[in-house]
């Protein structure tokens, strides 16, 4: 005998569902009783009561509580038990001539035309209407790691075959600067079936591409310990080399703000011709284009020698009247960087402790909001200063 379906329950009904003796909570539009796994909750059972009779998909995917696995969501259908019409349902309901196509929900095939004419049909399995942010095309964190389908990509979009090397595309690809920019700022996520990064080069060229994030202290910190011996060496005492350290490690933030905007960002300025643009590419684009991609994360060695180099003159510069001052102004910069590229790489790819899970969130919503705000990496000081903190979400329109 075929089930029967489940009932539409009115939604007072199921806020009022919100103590330890009968507990329901709602994703989009359906209704779970999970009273019976309260006491089976990793979490505790108070914590869900505290949501007893509300929606939890916020709650279920928020970074700093807990983003829940897709078995979390199997196991919470176990304990389906019918409908809600949500606001956004009603108001289609409203709208439709035939309101019994909707209601009770399940909706026919019309009902769920309609429903998807007004963006709504994600109330029925619990994505809702998410806002999708127009400089990025994504809605969440968590779609930066969903698998791109390349063939799609590729067709809608003309732009990159992550399939190909992805260089010489970009070098004979004839983009203007403005579909470049808006390209390479709209994240793909490489599938892992096909390996661990898209090809750039794909010749022998291509392993110069990557670096494993530990290769950094192990190429940066015997260089930084050496050379801040040699400033100890030379300065009168060890507050005074401290001192100097502490300097070029607190310089080093502001560098750390002024390339990532000033450079890495100079999206306003870069030349409309393919030097520009491949450059912008290399440099930072296909950390955007790719994000999670876990060996294009932290700066090859080569490229940041090429960067250092003026930033070690400059600290001779300022530093003229004591060479060994200047190492050691250098050297705590250095450092400076190695943690900001360690977190870097941490924010993207680790489970972190609450202060850092915070900056996690804020620097992803970088790559899936609004790259144009939100340099800092290591903190938000110098986004404050400077007026770049990342603003509150604005969506472009409903999924």
């Amino acid at each position: 005998m075929p089930g029967l379906p489940l009932p539409t329950i009115p939604t007072a009904n199921v806020k009022s569902h919100n103590t330890a003796e009968s507990c329901y909570v709602t994703v989009g539009a359906k209704v779970y009783d999970i009273t019976s796994f309260l006491d089976d909750h990793p979490g505790g059972g108070d914590l869900i009561v505290d949501y007893g009779g509300r929606d939890v998909s916020d709650i279920m995917q928020d970074e700093l509580s807990h983003i829940h696995s897709e078995s979390a969501y199997e196991a919470l259908n176990d304990h389906l038990i019918g409908f809600q019409a949500t606001e956004p349902i009603l108001k289609t309901v409203v709208q439709h001539n035939k309101p019994d196509d909707i209601v009770p929900l399940l909706p026919n095939q019309a009902g769920m035309a309609a429903l998807e004419a007004n963006d709504a049909a994600g109330e029925l399995d619990g994505t809702g209407t998410k806002p999708i942010f127009s400089a990025t095309g994504l809605s969440a964190v968590e779609d930066l790691s969903k698998d791109s389908d390349l063939k799609a990509d590729y067709e809608a979009h003309k732009f990159l075959d992550l399939e190909k090397p992805l260089l010489m595309q970009v070098w004979n690809g004839g983009f203007s600067k403005d579909f470049y920019l808006e390209q390479v700022h709209r994240p793909r996520h490489y599938p892992k079936r096909l390996g661990d990064s898209a090809p750039l080069f794909g010749n022998f060229l291509e392993p110069l591409s990557k670096t494993a994030w530990y290769v950094i202290p192990l190429v940066w910190l015997p260089p930084v310990a050496f050379g801040t011996y040699l400033a100890y060496q030379g300065l009168p005492s060890f507050f005074q080399t401290a001192a100097y350290w502490l300097i070029g490690l607190s310089l080093w933030t502001l560098v750390e703000y002024g390339l990532h905007r000033g450079l890495f960002h100079v999206d306003k300025y870069l030349p409309d011709n393919r030097v520009g643009i491949t450059a912008h590419f290399l440099l930072h684009g296909i950390h955007h284009y790719l994000p999670m991609d876990k060996y294009r994360l932290v700066m090859p060695p080569t490229l940041f020698i090429a960067l250092a180099t003026p930033f070690y003159k400059l600290a001779h510069t300022v530093f003229f009247y004591d060479w060994y001052a200047a190492i050691a102004v250098f050297c705590g910069g250095i450092f400076g960087y190695i943690c900001y590229d360690l977190t870097h790489y941490f924010l993207h790819h680790k489970t972190l402790p609450l202060w850092y899970k915070q900056l996690k969130t804020y620097h992803l919503e970088h790559h899936y909001k609004d790259y144009q705000n939100g340099f800092g990496v290591t903190s938000r000081f110098w986004d404050r200063v400077f007026n770049t903190e990342l603003p509150p979400p604005k969506a472009a329109k409903a999924a």
